[in-house]
C-alpha cells in the first residue's frame, strides 16, 4: 500500500502534521508511517544518560513514539488506517531519504510553527528536506486543519518537467480534496505567447481530466512577488510550487514575506519536484 510519511519531533505543529495526514489517508486509502531522527549525539551528554545507557535512551524514544502514534489511531474515524512507526538514528534527511528509497513513499508531510513563518526545528528541517530530496512534500502550517474542497493554486514558469511520481502526487492530492477547479499563476515581466500556449497544454495534460484550470498571468519583475500577491488576492488555501534550481523556491523559504502569507492565506505548501 502507498505511504504518507509524517515528520514528527512530538511538537504541536507535528501533532496538526499527523492529524491532517491522517484524513488524507483515510481519504485516499494510504497507509501512515511516522518517522522520528534522533540526532546522533542525542543523550550521549545527557545528565540522565551516557554513552552507557543509550540503547535505554534509543528504545524509551521508540515508544514514545509508537505511543504518539497510537494516540492518532484510537481517534474517532481512524481506525481503518494502518499507522506505523520508525524511530532511527542519524540525521533527519538522512532517515527520510533511507526510507524513501526502500518503501512506496507517496507524500511526506511535515509541520511548521505559523506564528514564525518557516523558523524553528520544524521549519528549518521542512526547508532543508524540500532542497535535499526530491520527493513531494505537504508543509503544513500548526494553525491548518483539513480544509473540504480548498482552493488550490499552482505557480509554474512553464519550463518544468514534473517527475511521474509528483504528477501522481498532485493528481492524488486533488483527488483526495475533491478540487473542481485549480488556480494556475505564471508570473513574468514580459510574456511569450507561443511559450504560454506550449505551456498550457503540458498542463493541461497532467492534470485529470474534469479539472478546471484557471490561467492566470501577472506582469511582475519578481515572480515571489508577484505570486504572493495572487495568492492572498486570490484566498488560496494550497501552494504549488516546483522545484528545480532556478525557479522561486529559495527566495520564497527565506524572504520574510512568506511568513505574512502563511498566517494570512496559504493553509499548506506542497513541494514538488522535476
Amino acid at each position: 500500500m502507498k505511504q504518507i510519511l509524517v515528520a514528527t519531533d512530538f511538537s504541536n505543529s507535528a501533532s496538526n502534521a499527523m492529524a491532517y495526514a491522517m484524513t488524507l489517508a483515510r481519504i485516499l486509502q494510504m497507509e501512515i508511517v511516522a518517522i522520528h531522527a534522533i540526532h546522533p549525539t542525542e543523550g550521549i551528554n545527557n545528565s540522565t544518560y551516557n554513552a552507557i545507557f543509550i540503547e535505554d535512551y534509543y528504545q524509551n524514544k521508540r515508544d514514545a513514539l509508537k505511543e504518539w502514534t497510537a494516540a492518532f489511531s484510537k481517534e474517532k474515524g481512524n481506525t481503518g488506517v494502518k499507522v506505523s512507526s520508525i524511530c532511527d538514528v542519524g540525521f533527519l534527511k538522512t532517515v527520510i531519504g533511507k526510507h524513501v528509497k526502500n518503501n512506496p513513499v507517496e507524500l511526506l508531510v511535515m509541520g511548521i510553527t505559523g506564528s514564525t513563518g518557516i523558523s524553528g526545528i520544524v521549519g528549518s528541517n521542512a526547508s532543508m528536506i524540500v532542497t535535499k530530496l526530491k520527493i513531494p512534500t505537504l508543509i503544513i502550517p500548526l494553525e491548518s486543519i483539513f480544509p473540504t474542497e480548498p482552493l488550490i493554486t499552482l505557480a509554474t514558469d512553464y519550463e518544468t518537467r514534473l517527475s511521474s511520481k509528483d504528477v501522481n502526487a498532485l493528481n492524488e492530492m486533488i483527488r483526495g480534496f475533491n478540487s473542481k477547479r485549480i488556480q494556475v499563476v505564471y508570473v513574468a515581466e514580459k510574456s511569450d505567447q507561443a511559450h504560454i500556449k506550449t505551456g498550457e497544454r503540458r498542463i493541461r495534460k497532467l492534470i485529470d481530466p474534469g479539472t478546471d484550470l484557471n490561467f492566470n498571468y501577472i506582469s511582475d519583475s519578481s515572480a515571489s512577488h508577484g505570486i504572493m500577491e495572487f495568492i492572498t488576492e486570490s484566498h488560496t488555501d494550497i501552494l504549488c510550487l516546483v522545484k528545480h534550481h532556478h525557479n522561486i523556491l529559495y527566495r520564497l523559504f527565506t524572504r520574510s514575506t512568506v511568513n505574512q502569507v502563511m498566517n494570512k492565506s496559504v493553509k499548506a505548501i506542497l513541494v514538488l519536484h522535476e
